[in-house]
């Protein structure tokens, strides 16, 4: 996975203006690219529909990117003919195919605050574009997708490409947990810093781009907001369903691998600290506990099952003693794994080992507290196995409570305040002027 990305946070969602002040040439606010291969037939009638549409309905500067990947027929004098004549479209050629490709290398290169796609067979009705882009330009949302699947959608196609993208939506949901409806659509958009530090992260040069990209900036918790489009079926499609699926269930396999193993440094994605409503501070409520408090429980409800579990079995070869404290370690080991991916968002293994060193810390404690019930329990030397159990649930509640508030204090404490106040410093400090 690529990790060359920018560290520095996104900055905050503003609206965009629709020229900037004093500025001599304006930059065009929405730039749609259109990636093409061998499309000298269609082409022209595409560009001249789009620039028609975006010059009757779009209220900002817009620019139109025919990006050709690769094309062997007549596809590029075509587009350079378009870009001499028309002054919003101009022409880009690369020499290799992938339409992913083709969308990293201009949306890279483009100054324009909005980034856009659509295929050239315009299958989907042009009356969503402005609807798929405004929530970017308001600052609303970093991400809009067209989605054929939604409910108010209406769509005609044939039965075998609507089951393949039911199908396939439903592979995303059940292996990746996205939760976006219709990756497939091309008909997409973008905010250029979105962009510019998510591009990076996504490997796919194909049909794939689009799922992975959306597949991280979900994960990263940036917003995805979704159009319902009318939405055509082009019979003279080119694409290979077979091989693209293929390709799709490999990129799948990738992405999932990566995010299971926290190799995507997705916390490069992250707004900053007040841009999310949910991050505001409620005074005499700490940020995020109640959600932490309900992980903590879930994944403390598995540990001590575990722990019960394991007590029972190493109880058959060794005393309850050594029993509790084999069963304590195994458990409080998977529990701080747990807590910290869970509870706390820690993802990537950066600082596992120092978390693991610290948990265990908390766990000599819970075994102080487990063990001394045990003592206490057998001085009377009649206790049965049933007494040792109920025992260690009242000694492990009470070392429950002390392990969340050493997590949340000691092993994995919030710092985001902590930048917080540094940023507000910092804006205070005096500033060039230019």
């Amino acid at each position: 996975m690529r990790t060359d990305t920018p560290w520095s946070t996104l900055p905050a969602r503003e609206h965009l203006l629709a020229a900037a002040v004093g500025a001599p040439v304006p930059v065009p606010v929405l730039d749609v690219v259109i990636p093409v291969y061998n499309e000298e037939k269609d082409l022209e009638t595409c560009v001249l529909r789009l620039r028609d549409h975006l010059a009757r309905t779009f209220p900002y500067g817009f620019r139109i990117t025919v990006a050709d990947n690769a094309s062997t027929d007549r596809t590029p004098q075509v587009a350079a003919r378009l870009a001499a004549v028309i002054p919003e479209v101009r022409s880009y050629r690369l020499e290799e195919k992938g339409r992913g490709r083709a969308l990293r290398t201009v949306w890279s290169h483009s100054d324009s605050p909005v980034l856009a796609y659509m295929d050239v067979d315009l299958s989907t009705d042009l009356n969503a574009l402005l609807p798929l882009v405004a929530p970017l330009i308001s600052g609303h949302s970093d991400l809009a997708i067209g989605s054929r699947l939604a409910r108010s959608s209406r769509v005609v196609r044939g039965s075998k490409r609507e089951f393949v993208s039911r199908a396939y939506n439903l592979i995303l949901r059940s292996s990746l947990s996205a939760r976006f409806s219709d990756a497939q659509c091309g008909f997409k958009a973008v905010r250029r810093e979105v962009a510019q530090r998510l591009l990076p992260m996504v490997e796919d040069t194909g049909w794939f781009f689009d799922t992975e990209m959306l597949v991280l900036a979900e994960r990263a918790g940036l917003r995805i907001h979704e159009v319902p489009v009318d939405w055509v079926d082009d019979p003279d499609s080119t694409v290979h369903i077979v091989r693209t699926a293929t390709e799709d269930l490999k990129g799948v396999w990738r992405v999932g691998r990566a995010l299971a193993t926290g190799a995507l440094p997705l916390d490069r994605l992250a707004r900053p600290f007040g841009d999310d409503p949910r991050d505001r501070a409620v005074p005499g409520v700490p940020r995020g506990l109640a959600r932490q408090m309900v992980g903590f429980c879930v994944v403390g409800a598995f540990s001590t099952l575990v722990h019960l579990a394991l007590y029972s079995l190493f109880r058959l070869g060794l005393g309850s003693q050594f029993a509790n404290a084999a069963a304590l370690l195994v458990s409080a080991v998977a529990n701080t794994a747990a807590n910290r991916r869970l509870t706390f968002g820690i993802r990537g293994r950066g600082g596992a080992a120092r978390h693991q060193a610290q948990g265990l810390v908390v766990f000599a404690i819970g075994l102080a507290l487990t063990s001394g019930s045990l003592a206490a329990l057998g001085t009377s030397g009649t206790a049965s196995h049933g007494t040792e159990l109920a025992v260690l649930i009242a000694a492990n509640l009470a070392a429950t409570v002390l392990r969340f508030l050493l997590f949340r204090a000691w092993v994995f404490p919030d710092r985001r305040t902590g930048h917080q106040e540094a940023r507000k410093g910092s804006a205070h400090e005096p500033r060039n002027v230019r």
